[in-house]
């Protein structure tokens, strides 16, 4: 990846954008809108198969189902890690509310304690469990919030033969840049579909962090559906892959996925 020059912005190091902005593109508040705004069905159902490959090419694999619910004032999404056997029973589960303001609610429980732990705002930038991706990655799927971040279109470019609109988006504030633990972001979202296709990501001191790539998109019952993620840590060279299969949008779910009992009887 290349690197791109650095101006100072009050507060962080940012990079400049790639050429004038273009008159005829749209706002990046209203590109976040459209992709906020796109069909992504009342309900899903899932597999995610979790690979975490380092430097050297040894692999981890983990096999998760995953379900989301949108009720009238929240959108609950949770996980349940079905192998391997250390991580078994493990369960992750979040309340993304609709009211403006209004921090999320992240519990994950913990089988080798039998205990639901509440995960703090705070820590909402941390490794989701010593993957690529942070907690509040796993909750946007590679959306970025838009009460989390100032977003301004920049320009156009390709990715993988798809025309995208790139937008950066810095964060609101210092404290929500330590939250999330990025300083800056630069996406391409899709033009046709709304969907994020790539992101690079830098840390709160300007230092490039990571790349997250949205692959092999396409339909199930009408809807645009991404069926592989992949996010690579600069430093480390660590990688993750999520890869994704027998994707459901179904009618009903059973409201008890979506509770704290609901992660201790697990599946």
């Amino acid at each position: 990846m290349t690197l791109l020059a650095v101006v100072t912005l009050p507060w962080i190091l940012v990079g400049a954008s790639d050429g004038p902005r273009q008159s005829a593109l749209p706002s990046g508040d209203d590109i976040g809108r459209r992709v906020h705004a796109r069909d992504e069905g009342r309900m899903m159902s899932r597999m995610v198969v979790m690979e975490l490959v380092d430097r050297d090419g040894r692999t981890r694999r983990r096999v998760t189902r995953s379900f989301r619910k949108d009720y009238a004032s929240e959108r609950r999404t949770v996980i349940f890690f079905l192998a391997p056997t250390n991580i078994k029973g493990t369960a992750w589960l979040t309340y993304d509310y609709h009211e403006a303001g209004r921090a999320d609610d992240q519990w994950m429980y913990l089988p080798a304690v039998r205990a639901v732990r509440r995960i703090p705002a705070s820590e909402r930038g941390a490794s989701f469990l010593g993957s690529d991706f942070t907690h509040e990655d796993m909750r946007t799927e590679a959306q970025l919030s838009l009460s989390d971040y100032r977003h301004e279109a920049v320009g156009e470019e390709s990715v993988d033969g798809r025309r995208c609109y790139v937008v950066e988006a810095i964060p609101i504030s210092r404290q929500v840049a330590r939250e999330l633990g990025y300083g800056r972001v630069r996406q391409w979202i899709d033009a046709d579909t709304w969907m994020p296709r790539r992101g690079v990501y830098w840390d709160v001191t300007g230092n490039p962090l990571k790349e997250v790539t949205v692959q092999d998109v396409r339909q199930v019952q009408g809807i645009w559906t991404a069926h592989r993620f992949e996010a690579s840590t600069h430093r480390t060279g660590h990688r993750t892959i999520l890869q994704v299969s027998d994707v459901e949008y179904p009618e009903s779910l059973d409201d008890v996925y979506f509770t704290e009992r609901g992660l201790r009887r697990g599946l």
